[in-house]
């Protein structure tokens, strides 16, 4: 296998060929209508709070980093007697690190490397930043090597930097976003700046760009599930622009295969943003005559920000002593907006066919591909900072942080 030399961007290559432009334009139509639906959600908090989580675990998936919802939601909950999975726990990191990466873009209006690290040190947990030491291959599960990212620290600073300029400065490249959003994901991948953690920044950045460039307001639109279904073609592409001598013909597929998913998903989540608009709709016509002249629309945020809640929560979002906010809990049980569970002595309230929305989202469509081995990062233990429950990943068959 030759050696891939990273090129600089913009790539000198032709990159709106009629079939890219033709699908550009069907993936920014689905984006344009997902943007303006969600306009219609008075706090977008609640989205934000409901689709980040499922999408932690969507990309940690990516990596085998299973978890499940009842421990991913109680994670949330911050349940003094649970202890919550590691997996759990790697989940919720991957949350906050993208609530942040959010919170940088919407302040700063920038998506530079020093966010970009903060968001890969919220993920893993230390600031190790880029890479430094050499010993970093790509391996599939057999063992065999099938990529070498750089290994210089000062080629992979000045790497990151030209990243940097292409992602903020939209003078250095006029194509249209969505098509760079594809050529920067494959940039970063290749680049692999990190120890670990590597594939979930890289989507995260995805999210965030669109965010970035205006074509959504918030960052709701995660490729994690597609890549999840189209796993063995995801890599398979990545690769491709690595070894093949047409590069231009890679690199284009490359791109059609990116702004199908954005496609795909983006129509997946307007499916799911409009179920949960009618789910808030028919609570709603519930809780206003339940609750009279104590209704407040706090009540309905309160039942879809937090999919698992408790006493505390209810008492801090309405104002209310501990007793009302139990009263108001237990009417929500009774009128069959919320299921209560007991764990120890504590009682929580699960908002059930919110949760069960998010578990079982539209269906994919079905495809015929026979799965493939996830590639697999391993570090030489010099680079060291890697935690050590990643580590024993390593030693296995199963991937971790692929591309």
């Amino acid at each position: 296998m030759k050696d891939y030399r990273i090129p600089l961007l913009p790539l000198s290559v032709d990159l709106e060929s009629r079939s890219i432009l033709r699908q550009l334009n069907r993936a920014n139509k689905k984006l344009a209508e997902l943007k303006g639906l969600v306009k219609n959600i008075p706090n977008g908090a609640i989205l934000i709070n409901s689709l980040t989580l499922q999408e932690a675990k969507d990309s940690s998936a990516v990596e085998n980093i299973v978890t499940t919802h009842d421990d991913l939601y109680k994670s949330e909950l911050k349940i003094a007697d649970f202890v919550a999975s590691d997996a759990a726990k790697e989940v919720m990191n991957y949350r906050q690190a993208l609530h942040i990466g959010y919170q940088r873009v919407l302040n700063n209006n920038l998506l530079t490397n020093n966010i970009i690290q903060e968001i890969q040190q919220a993920l893993i947990g230390h600031a190790a930043g880029f890479r430094k030491v050499p010993g970093t291959v790509l391996q599939d599960a057999r063992g065999n090597i099938v990529y070498t990212p750089p290994q210089d620290g000062q080629v992979i600073e000045e790497l990151m930097a030209n990243l940097e300029r292409f992602i903020n400065t939209a003078e250095l490249c006029d194509l249209d976003p969505l098509i760079k959003l594809a050529v920067i994901h494959h940039q970063f991948e290749s680049i692999h700046p990190f120890y670990d953690g590597n594939g979930r920044t890289g989507r995260i950045i995805s999210s965030l760009y669109l965010v970035l460039t205006d074509l959504l307001d918030l960052p709701i639109l995660y490729l994690s599930r597609y890549i999840i279904r189209n796993k063995s073609e995801y890599y398979q592409r990545l690769q491709m622009i690595r070894e093949k001598e047409d590069k231009a013909a890679a690199w284009q597929e490359w791109v059609i295969f990116i702004l199908l998913g954005i496609e795909e998903i983006a129509g997946e989540t307007l499916a799911l943003v409009q179920q949960i608009l009618a789910l808030m709709q028919k609570c709603k016509q519930i809780l206003k005559p339940l609750f009279g002249k104590s209704y407040r629309y706090d009540l309905l945020n309160h039942l879809f920000y937090h999919p698992y809640t408790k006493i505390e929560y209810m008492e801090e979002t309405m104002q209310v002593r501990r007793k009302t906010a139990a009263k108001y809990l237990q009417m929500m049980v009774e009128a069959d907006l919320l299921v209560k569970i007991k764990i120890k002595r504590s009682n929580y309230f699960i908002n059930r066919k919110l949760v069960d929305l998010l578990i079982n989202p539209p269906d994919p469509p079905e495809s015929s591909e026979a799965p493939e081995e996830e590639l697999s990062i391993h570090s030489n233990k010099a680079a060291g900072k890697s935690n050590s429950r990643r580590d024993k990943h390593k030693k296995g068959k199963s991937g971790t942080d692929g591309t």
